[in-house]
């Protein structure tokens, strides 16, 4: 059996890498009384998958992304949130936000 046969017969399973054909809008919120909103996106750009967090302007009636904003690839979305919710304990510790909020509001 010759090497390429041995690769083919391996029960190794092979890992399909998964591109989004469009972005994915995870979550989106007001960020003032002026309408500009934070955007939360997964998408696929050049092959590697992205989370992007972005602000956007109204403009026009429609929500226009601005060049204020952050992309990483996905595979440091656990350090991102690691870091966001560290932030977020540190505040509530030094008495920024009330200690139930949950940012849901």
């Amino acid at each position: 059996m010759s090497i390429a046969e041995a690769l083919q017969v391996s029960n190794v399973p092979t890992r399909r890498r998964v591109t989004l054909s469009e972005p994915v809008t995870v979550s989106r919120f007001w960020k003032n009384r002026q309408h500009d909103a934070i955007v939360a996106e997964l998408s696929t750009y050049q092959g590697k998958n992205l989370i992007d967090i972005r602000q956007h302007c109204m403009s026009n009636g429609r929500l226009i992304p601005t060049p204020r904003g952050i992309s990483l690839s996905v595979l440091r979305l656990p350090e991102l949130a690691k870091a966001v919710n560290k932030a977020l304990k540190q505040a509530k510790e030094l008495g920024l936000l009330p200690p139930d909020a949950d940012g849901a509001g």
